[in-house]
């Protein structure tokens, strides 16, 4: 999300909005710029994007409060080092010189959780210790976790490292690349639920379908669909397997399926022939 960006305004809610309204709004925007709706569009991709992030924030109540209270600077008041939120800090001025800046030196204690002399390498009987690893979040969509992409996660200093997300990444995974971990979220997808490796989707089939057998089309989390052939006298609510289309094996083990369940489609408004072969039908 571009620097600054408000996430209730990316999402068109009030600051006061309930987790209610704001999961309803970003199921809304999600629909509309979904990539999978939107081929190729990439302001409708980076609009995408922008709704889950802040999604992702706005609907956990601690990184809530945090955006909150800190702003853009949430994620950098996160990895602070507990107890470190409420100490007062000066800016930086300029020095005498005008060519260098004075730092308040409880910032890099802050940051790395240690003194200057351990940040620095010259603490404990000339033990170098490590700085902490800085964390960070990041949030993707159903689809990019399906196929694998890129992400730009910012340090507490506003250093940027680029992140690998691997193909068939879960939730809450936890990804480092040197001197950060990045925990990974999975934004809500219009389409699918997730269960594991395995992926569900609401298929609707016309009620003459359902009763007498024919196919339908599913989409796939790759993009596109894929024809399925419906049993006749399948019950409302059955799910139908179709095998290696769920996702893949972030360590390379076999993919997970695609579960197709069925919602029958009555065909309304009715006419007069239709209500009258359904008046027909016994309870």
């Amino acid at each position: 999300m571009a620097v600054n960006q408000d996430y209730y305004s990316a999402l068109g809610v009030e600051r006061s909005a309930t987790k209610k309204e704001i999961q309803s709004a970003f199921r809304k925007l999600a629909r509309k710029y979904h990539p999978d709706v939107n081929h190729g569009d990439k302001q409708a991709e980076g609009r995408f994007k922008e709704v889950s992030e802040a999604h992702g924030v706005l609907s956990d109540p601690k990184k809530r409060a945090l955006y909150d209270r800190f702003g853009s600077d949430w994620q950098a008041a996160a990895a602070a080092p507990e107890g470190t939120l409420n100490r007062p800090r000066r800016g930086p001025r300029p020095s005498p010189q005008g060519n260098y800046q004075e730092v308040d030196p409880s910032r890099f204690a802050d940051l790395f959780g240690s003194d200057l002399g351990s940040v620095f390498g010259f603490a404990g009987a000339g033990r170098r210790a490590r700085p902490a690893e800085a964390q960070a979040e990041i949030v993707v969509s159903l689809r990019e976790a399906y196929l694998g992409t890129t992400r730009q996660a910012t340090l507490p200093d506003g250093h940027t490292l680029e992140v690998t997300v691997p193909a068939g990444v879960a939730e809450g995974t936890t990804l480092r690349v040197p001197g950060l971990r990045v925990l990974v979220r999975i934004a809500p997808d219009a389409e699918f639920e997730r269960e594991g490796k395995d992926l569900r989707a609401a298929v609707a089939v016309p009620l003459r379908t359902a009763l007498l057998g024919g196919e339908v089309e599913v989409p796939t989390p790759k993009g596109g669909r894929v024809h399925l052939r419906i049993p006749e006298q399948t019950q409302n609510g059955t799910r139908l397997r179709l095998r290696g289309l769920g996702m893949p094996d972030a360590k390379g083990g076999a993919p997970g399926d695609l579960y197709a369940e069925v919602r029958v489609r009555l065909p309304v408004p009715l006419d007069d022939a239709t209500r009258a072969w359904a008046s027909q039908i016994p309870d």
